[in-house]
């Protein structure tokens, strides 16, 4: 006999294969499909008991329809790492389409089946909610409306996708929402251009310290930013606070952005400095961009990786490197023609719609001639 614990209910099934059904009032075909999708992504517990294998696999705590969705919220059982849920994402896109999004926190999610796919549309910064966000960063539209993000909870982020998929579009999205949105003396931006295409676009912008184009040009404005972060952090001590947002005046807040940043990996100076950004910037107001066509392994194995705790995932080669970015497959099913959707990741995972912003209505929006 094998025993399998679905949350707190205890089932006994046959070495034979018995059908495992789950509590919550769904059609049968969905229950099997659900616990045939914990299955494949291990999200269970096996301990042996006196006599048999006793298996706890997730609870589902309940199941929803909507006109434009199915919801179906689960509990993981206590053991079982998250991540692995994230990383077998592909195993629900399997069973369900792919047209899902799945949201929680350490061990409650909620997988959102949606009818339909999520259509583009064109950048208007009068559309994206900003209320209350001290640092704004757009990332597009879900199946659930708007996404937006502050910046300064979650300080370091992850942009990766092969040429054409949306992801210098993205990157023109996000900075400049941050320059319409924030006076020059709340925002000071590093811009580090290393295949020269990109943010020359902001070089006149009056928030634009630095746009640099080679490693030579972005070595001192990585070392300025470094003894500018031991200047704050020797604020903090002096004022007994723990984030610089506290001291009693205001210091702007300083995002560098780096388009390539995999022409760096061999630079045994210059990455250390950048490690350094996303390991102690989040206290002092210093925020990190770090963007590539395709992710790169040893670059990431570092613990730079672990700090870059949002990213966007546009159209991956493959699932290798999906899997660098992500921990999880799925970004290389996105299909070419599907320009600007991602994969975002942030609390869950969810399929994002970025806003197409050209460059011609930037420099408009900029009033660049």
């Amino acid at each position: 006999m094998i025993l399998l614990a679905l949350g707190a209910a205890c089932v006994v099934a046959s070495i034979g294969g018995t059908v495992v059904t789950l509590s919550g009032g769904k059609p049968a075909a969905e229950k099997d499909t659900l616990h045939t999708c914990f299955t494949r992504a291990r999200l269970f517990i096996r301990q042996r008991s006196e006599k048999d294998w006793v298996y706890t696999y997730p609870s589902v705590n309940g199941h929803e329809t909507f006109e434009d969705r199915q919801e179906y919220t689960f509990t993981l059982p206590i053991g079982v790492d998250p991540e692995r849920l994230h990383k077998h994402f592909w195993v629900f896109e399997q069973g369900f389409g792919p047209h899902i999004d799945i949201e929680g926190d350490s061990s409650m999610f909620t997988m959102k089946v949606f009818n339909k796919g999520i259509s583009q549309f064109a950048y208007n910064v009068s559309d994206i909610p900003l209320e209350g966000i001290h640092l704004p960063i757009v990332v597009g539209k879900s199946r659930s409306g708007w996404e937006v993000y502050d910046m300064v909870e979650n300080p370091h982020l992850l942009i990766a996708g092969e040429t054409g998929s949306g992801k210098s579009t993205q990157l023109r999205a996000i900075i400049t929402t941050l320059i319409l949105t924030k006076q020059p003396e709340e925002l000071e931006l590093y811009l580090a251009d290393l295949k020269r295409s990109e943010f020359h676009v902001f070089k006149n912008s009056p928030h634009t310290r630095a746009v640099v184009n080679d490693k030579n040009e972005l070595q001192p404005v990585l070392e300025y930013i470094s003894l500018e972060m031991q200047r704050r952090g020797d604020l903090c001590d002096k004022y007994e606070v723990s984030n610089v947002i506290d001291l009693p005046f205001k210091l702007p807040f300083i995002l560098l952005a780096i388009d390539e940043v995999a022409l760096l990996k061999k630079d045994k100076k210059l990455m250390p400095l950048i490690e350094d950004i996303t390991a102690i910037g989040r206290a002092l107001s210093v925020q990190l961009i770090i963007s590539m066509q395709r992710p790169d392994a040893k670059l990431l194995e570092s613990g730079l990786k672990s700090n870059l705790t949002v990213r966007m995932a546009f159209k991956h080669a493959d699932d290798v490197n999906s899997r660098i970015t992500l921990n999880a497959s799925g970004a290389e099913d996105i299909k070419d023609e599907e320009r600007g959707l991602m994969l975002f990741k942030h609390n869950g995972m969810k399929k994002v719609q970025g806003p197409f912003l050209s460059l011609m209505e930037a420099k408009k929006l900029l009033k660049r001639p």
